[in-house]
């Protein structure tokens, strides 16, 4: 191996010795948005992609700054927005998205939206309203 080609290589090494983590955290992440709705936790993470349920938190919370746990939360409230916007009920909305209790969903939904899923629902039905009026 040339002076070059051995330079090549541990320059190759610094900048991609983080390749397999990359891709374990894309790999979850694209996991949980395509399966949002599901009972998603930790250990089944984990054993998707082969890595310690510890090692995974640290490296999702590095590269994404949210446990996986919170981001699938994010996920399914993003979710819910839609269906609540699509004139899906509050009910319907909380279990097609993966939650298994309407309380939760709603002290959930109020937390990050900052209204209930009915008062969401009717802000987005009456603002559709008048943007066909107009």
């Amino acid at each position: 191996m040339t002076f070059y080609e051995a330079e090549i290589e541990r320059i190759r090494n610094a900048v991609y010795s983080n390749d397999k983590q990359i891709e374990t955290v894309i790999a979850i992440r694209n996991f949980i948005n395509n399966n949002y709705e599901s009972d998603i936790n930790l250990d089944l993470l984990s054993h998707i992609r082969f890595v310690s349920k510890y090692h995974l938190l640290r490296l999702f919370k590095r590269y994404y700054g949210l446990t996986p746990r919170q981001y699938l939360m994010d996920k399914r409230i993003e979710k819910s927005k839609e269906y609540l916007k699509n004139g899906a009920s509050v009910t319907e909305t909380c279990f097609a998205v993966g939650f298994n209790s309407l309380g939760s969903f709603s002290t959930l939904f109020k937390t990050k939206t900052g209204k209930s899923p009915t008062e969401y629902q009717k802000e987005q039905l009456s603002r559709s309203k008048s943007n066909f009026e107009s």
